[in-house]
């Protein structure tokens, strides 16, 4: 990667968009030279974090656009989500506490895990409402690629 490289992409934020904004993401973000060993990590917290926009963001309103501006350094990748659905519950990250799992099959939770992945698969998340306007960033260290 060079020293800086920026890539931008709007969808509109149902479901059937988001996943295939997410899998160009993908793929534009490996062509720009994401180091292959962190890529899953980057795919599997862009779609949570998309995700949850689509499911939470814009539950009972009207879906809007999800932006997002991708900025890497041959060291880190800097991921910013944007859109104008509901704000964060209190304004904050989620704390990223994986559900309770049960003891038998029946009782595994169906969700509950996307907070928990996307804690564990980044370095950095920041979270801030300005304006009407979600912003949640995501950083990905990796220093042993260059």
């Amino acid at each position: 990667m060079s020293n800086c490289n920026c890539l931008d992409l709007s969808f509109a934020a149902t479901e059937a968009e988001a996943s295939l904004g997410i899998a160009r993401l993908s793929l534009c973000l490996e062509e720009k030279g994401l180091p292959g060993h962190r890529a899953g990590d980057v795919k599997i917290a862009l779609a949570e974090a998309i995700n949850n926009v689509v499911e939470h963001a814009y539950a009972g309103i009207t879906p809007a656009r999800v932006q997002v501006h991708c900025r890497f350094h041959q060291n880190w990748l800097d991921i910013l989500i944007s859109d104008t659905g509901m704000p964060l519950p209190g304004f904050c990250i989620p704390e990223g506490i994986p559900a309770a799992l049960g003891e038998t099959i029946d009782e595994l939770p169906e969700g509950g895990f996307g907070w928990f992945l996307i804690h564990e698969l980044t370095s950095d998340i920041r979270y801030e409402r300005k304006e009407g306007c979600n912003r949640l960033s995501l950083r990905f260290d990796f220093p042993d690629s260059g």
